[in-house]
């Protein structure tokens, strides 16, 4: 299975953040739409960085409750790690593994951004993919005999 075929089912709906807006913000986004990060975007729609969970209870650990107020330019990850469409899932999956990662954004043959994926997503792929595997099995087994 590749990331295009989560992606058709999920969408290619990607929750952004511009790198002014603040910490509180960038959490209330989370909370709203049950994510765990959101892309930091320039006003031309270019990916500037990444902010995650994680990100927030670091900034919050190391500066308290100053770190409500500071911009998402402060705390986001620069260096992204991503992958195409026309990845396959398990090497997604190594990828998050290897570089301690949840979120994956998905970069078109264009360069433009065709979504993003999530240890989630990718795991659930794998989950019905198996499923499907011994189903397939079952039925071979089933009408052979």
């Amino acid at each position: 299975m590749i990331i295009a075929m989560i992606l058709r089912r999920k969408g290619d709906q990607v929750v952004s953040v511009g790198a002014q807006d603040d910490v509180g913000t960038i959490a209330r986004l989370l909370s709203e739409h049950r994510i765990g990060a959101v892309l930091v975007r320039d006003d031309g729609d270019d990916v500037l960085g990444i902010v995650s969970e994680r990100d927030i209870v670091r900034c919050i650990a190391a500066h308290g409750v100053e770190a409500v107020a500071m911009p998402a330019a402060r705390l986001m990850t620069r260096v992204l790690h991503t992958v195409t469409p026309a990845t396959h899932v398990t090497e997604a999956l190594e990828l998050m593994t290897d570089r301690r990662v949840r979120h994956l954004p998905v970069i078109a043959p264009d360069g433009g951004l065709a979504g993003m994926v999530s240890i989630g997503d990718l795991v659930k792929a794998r989950i019905d993919e198996a499923v499907h595997e011994a189903e397939e099995l079952r039925h071979y087994v089933e009408t052979a005999g």
